[in-house]
Order: C-alpha cells, then sequence, then structure tokens
C-alpha cells in the first residue's frame, strides 16, 4: 500500500536531508539542549517505555550515538544490542525493514562488521514484504550502500551490486507516477556504496523520470535528488543545469506548505553541489512560505525543517 502526502513526509525529501543527532554525555553526564539536561540513564529509561518495538529500536539507536558522541563505545554497543532485539520478533515490515538499516549504519559507526552484516540481511529479507514499490526499493537501495560503503559499511561490493540491482529492478517497474522517487533512492544507493559508474547510468534514468513530472513539487525534488548525485560524482556544471530547473518548478508551487518543502529539497542539493549562498537564498524563500502556512501544527514542523537546515548551511558558508 502507498501512505498519502498528508502522513509521510516523500521519500525524495528524506533523501536529501540529513539527520540532526543531539549532542549528549556518557553515563550519568547530562545532555544539553532545549529542554534541559537528561541523563543517559533517563534516555535508555524512556526508551524502554515507547510504545511499539520500532519505536524502542528508534530510541535506542538515538541514545548510542549520544553515547559514541561521548567516547562511551562499550555504551553504544548496549544499547544498539538492545535495539537489534527489539527487531527480532513479529513486526510490520514496512517499519521493521528500514529500522534495520538504521540499527546496520550505528552499528557500523562503532565497527561491528558482524552485527552489520546480521541486521542487513534480515532488512533484505523483511523487504520483500513490503508492499509499497517505493519503500522497498528504498531499503534495497540503503542497504546495498551499506554493503559497498569502504569507509563506514562493510565494503562487499558484490554484495551490494547484487543488492542494488534487485533495488534498480524494483524502480523500473514501478508507476510512473513514482517512478523518480524509487530512482533516485537507487542512484544515491550506488553514490553512497562507492558505486560512481553504476551510478552515473542510474542518474541518466533518473533525470529522464524528474523531467517527466508535471506536479511542480515533485519535479522539483526528483530534479533535486537528480542533482544531488551529479554532485557527488563530481559532475558540478550538470548539477547546475538541474538545479536551475529544479529552483523553477520549486518557485512555481502556488500551495505554500509544498513550495516550502519543494524549496527545502533543491536548497539541500544546492549545498551539496557547493553553492552555499545560493542555497540561503533558496532556504530564506522557503522560511517566507513556510510562515504562511495556515495550519499551526504544520506549520511548525516545516518551519522546524527549514529553520535548522539553514543554520547548517550557514555554518558551512562561514
Amino acid at each position: 500500500m502507498r501512505f498519502p502526502p498528508c502522513i509521510r513526509l516523500p521519500l525524495l525529501l528524506a533523501l536529501l536531508l540529513a539527520v540532526v543527532v543531539p549532542v549528549a554525555g556518557c553515563g550519568g553526564t547530562k545532555k544539553k539542549g532545549k529542554k534541559g539536561g537528561v541523563t543517559i540513564k533517563k534516555q535508555l529509561e524512556d526508551a524502554e517505555k515507547e510504545s511499539t518495538p520500532d519505536r524502542q529500536a528508534a530510541a535506542y539507536v538515538k541514545v548510542a550515538r549520544t553515547q559514541l558522541k561521548a567516547a562511551d563505545k562499550s555504551g553504544a554497543k548496549d544499547s544498539l544490542r538492545k535495539a537489534f532485539e527489539k527487531l527480532q520478533g513479529e513486526g510490520d515490515a514496512n517499519l521493521f525493514a528500514p529500522r534495520l538499516v538504521e540499527v546496520a549504519a550505528a552499528w557500523a559507526d562503532v565497527a561491528e562488521k558482524k552485527q552489520v552484516r546480521e541486521a542487513l540481511k534480515r532488512a533484505v529479507e523483511l523487504a520483500e514484504k513490503i508492499e509499497d514499490p517505493v519503500r522497498r526499493t528504498k531499503v534495497l537501495a540503503d542497504a546495498g550502500a551499506l554493503y559497498g560503503d569502504k569507509a563506514k559499511g562493510l565494503g562487499d561490493s558484490k554484495i551490494a551490486k547484487e543488492t542494488l540491482a534487485k533495488a534498480s529492478e524494483l524502480a523500473a517497474e514501478v508507476d510512473e507516477r513514482f517512478r523518480a522517487e524509487a530512482l533516485a533512492a537507487v542512484a544515491l544507493g550506488y553514490t553512497r556504496g562507492g558505486l560512481g559508474e553504476a551510478a552515473a547510468d542510474m542518474v541518466g534514468k533518473l533525470e529522464e523520470a524528474a523531467k517527466s513530472l508535471e506536479e511542480p513539487r515533485a519535479k522539483a525534488e526528483a530534479l533535486a535528488a537528480a542533482a544531488n548525485v551529479q554532485a557527488q560524482i563530481g559532475k558540478k556544471d550538470e548539477a547546475t543545469a538541474l538545479l536551475d530547473e529544479a529552483s523553477a518548478a520549486a518557485k512555481s508551487v502556488e500551495r505554500m506548505e509544498s513550495k516550502a518543502y519543494a524549496l527545502l529539497a533543491v536548497a539541500t542539493a544546492t549545498t551539496a553541489n557547493g553553492d552555499h549562498k545560493k542555497a540561503l537564498a533558496l532556504l530564506k524563500e522557503a522560511d517566507k512560505a513556510a510562515d504562511k502556512v495556515s495550519e499551526p501544527d504544520v506549520q511548525k514542523i516545516i518551519v522546524e525543517k527549514v529553520r535548522t537546515t539553514m543554520a547548517d548551511v550557514e555554518k558551512k558558508a562561514r
């Protein structure tokens, strides 16, 4: 089944946005943040109290990353073991499979390759039960990327190619309306997995799919995803041309919420291409659009995303 836009953030934008992980201490030290100090012990207790296994796993991964930043590698490993355990029972593959990839990525950060391989194997197995082809493609693409990542993942190009080939085949069969979304996931997977030549081939298909889209937001986000891949494989001129098209599409969006998200996607790809000044200009436009969103709860979410990204880009621009 496909999830309606009002429930989920489109995967194209999710592919472009970085996850901001809060910094925290280890053991009984306190985590700094807007909510005040929270000890690691309390964070672990809160993780266990989460309502579902996938939410528990997500919370444990978050604590593990906090522990790792504080050089508490032993504590991080223990938290990740708990996260992995939460995902071993019966559960919704739509939730468990991508969460297992997150656990695998966190295991990679503590250089536990055996655990990375176990989590990825389970994620790929569960992906077969995901009905939504785009979501299934993304899980396979993310898993393939981690398999192939020499610096962070396993550096296993053979399994990476096999997994990404499955993702590529699946993406090619996705309904035309959602094909760019799936192709973007695969193209980025090849790029992150160190398979640049395959990524270059895939981005051509992605560009073709993106340019065929008529809905402005979808077109802007798809073109931004293609530009992001071009930037990562060193083709900055090609990325710039795509970003010009993406920017025009984003600015033509009439609904303020959609316009803000489209501009955010283009800005994120623009800074990936090294043009932080232009990215900031796009983010300012996104902020203006976000301020005009009428629903308070929806407005709060997009404003926070835009301003968090803006702060990150401002640091890079210094």
